[in-house]
């Protein structure tokens, strides 16, 4: 089955997400967020940026490019000597800065210095239809002189508080956790997410609801990479931590074990929709038609859950599964560990217990 061809729904409402999105800094003691400001001219900057001391990745925001005109403008500005608003950076465990917030502006110098850009400024006959190596020496300088006010927050601040800051910072268009992640941790873990959620199985397994545009596609991969690669033990400090720390580890394998990642991944996809059709991570009683709402919390339990067995294993008790998923469904404390407060580590164990357990009991007690 082609993309095109499974039907496309608005987004829905995703339920078993918690509140890791609402940004609040109350929780933090305040000398713990360790943020430091630096001035560099712009040319210092895209030194940087070509020897790869500063991280440009601008794949979330490809549908956010600046036009010509508005390019054109904050040339314009520099050289006009308006202050910029500041930029924010985050420094990754290799001490590299990552740009977070600014990404826009230093795309736009770094595309006017290297004679990319062509300004559009008709009211400035000076500067109207010049590239870069066109204008005045006097004029080259101003803006490979101009002062950029960074902000750094440094890679020892927790990631949910990280996250909560370039929240509260961000000045273009915001931001969704999964798209400062894919900031943060670009590599070959951010190319996995975005490679498997583009595949028709995972698209149908998750009904064609979750859109790219935000990345929650590519949260959910996370999602099971996290909760596949890490051990349940150690989780502890809530969902974006959880998360970082797959992105983290995803980044030092190798390319051997990111294939059988995907295969696992792939495998539990089909083994779900085998048995779910289009309720599959959707909490549903049996016999239900109105599709269920798509359950993060259920998603994590289901597609790690089933991950190891063989396609033969699931046609061969399918029945059986399926019995037990309905049972579990009509357990008032499973249905509250997924819906409510779903990230705390009580219930994230909770249900991650019973269910390993339910599949436990069903393949272990049957020799195949």
């Amino acid at each position: 089955m082609s993309v095109e061809n499974i039907k496309t729904d608005p987004e829905e409402i995703i339920e078993g997400l918690g509140k890791d999105e609402d940004a609040s800094l109350g929780e933090y003691p305040i000398d713990t967020l360790l943020i430091r400001n630096e001035t560099r001219t712009v040319h210092d900057v895209l030194r940087r940026i070509k020897s790869g001391g500063y991280v440009m990745a601008p794949d979330f925001q490809r549908d956010f490019i600046w036009s010509e005109d508005k390019q054109s403008k904050l040339i314009e500005s520099v050289l006009m000597r308006i202050p910029l608003p500041v930029f924010y950076l985050g420094e990754d465990s290799q001490g590299r800065m990552i740009v977070v917030d600014g990404l826009q502006r230093l795309s736009t110098f770094e595309g006017f210095v290297n004679n990319k850009l062509r300004l559009k400024l008709p009211n400035q006959i000076e500067l109207n239809n010049k590239h870069f190596n066109e204008l005045s020496a006097k004029l080259q300088n101003r803006i490979e002189d101009c002062n950029l006010i960074l902000y750094i927050i440094d890679a020892k601040v927790p990631e949910r508080a990280r996250l909560d800051i370039f929240e509260r910072v961000n000045g273009g268009i915001p931001l969704t956790r999964q798209q400062m992640r894919n900031c943060l941790y670009n590599g070959a873990a951010t190319q996995f997410l975005k490679k498997e959620a583009e595949t028709d199985i995972f698209k149908r397994a998750t009904g064609n609801s979750l859109t790219p545009k935000t990345m929650r596609d590519r949260e959910f991969v996370n999602r099971f990479c996290a909760f596949q690669l890490l051990q349940i033990d150690n989780y502890k400090d809530g969902m974006d931590e959880w998360l970082a720390m797959a992105l983290k580890e995803m980044n030092k394998l190798d390319k051997a074990a990111l294939i059988k990642l995907s295969d696992e991944f792939q495998n539990s996809l089909r083994n779900n929709y085998f048995l779910f059709k289009d309720q599959s991570f959707r909490k549903h009683i049996q016999g239900q038609n109105r599709r269920g709402v798509l359950n993060a919390s259920l998603w994590d339990v289901m597609v790690t859950g089933l991950a190891k067995y063989s396609p033969k294993q699931i046609v061969k008790h399918a029945d059986e599964i399926k019995g037990c998923f309905f049972t579990l469904i009509e357990s008032e404390r499973f249905v509250w560990s997924i819906t409510y407060g779903p990230n705390s580590p009580d219930r994230v164990k909770y249900r991650f217990e019973i269910t390993q357990k339910m599949f436990e009991e069903i393949f272990n007690a049957h020799t195949s």
